[in-house]
């Protein structure tokens, strides 16, 4: 069975994250998230730093990239 984390910024729940065999699948339910919707990350760390940098701010700057990624990672770093 697959394990899903929670995450909430500033108290806001605006994304999920799935434990894969080889990382963490990222899904977004905030529309301001869905640059990073579907990408893989390494750890949860990883996804927390991401999201919270883009819930913030609105830009992800130059994020490490994922594991793999329904979309381009040029897409990612725009």
């Amino acid at each position: 069975m697959l394990k899903s984390h929670i995450i909430t910024i500033d108290g806001a729940f605006v994304r999920a994250a799935v434990r894969l065999d080889y990382g963490y699948r990222f899904i977004a339910t905030d529309t301001r998230m869905d640059e990073l919707d579907r990408s893989v990350w390494p750890t949860l760390a990883d996804i927390q730093r991401l999201t919270a940098q883009l819930h913030r701010t609105g830009r992800l700057g130059t994020p490490p990239q994922p594991i793999a990624a329904s979309r381009s990672p040029a897409k990612l770093t725009e």
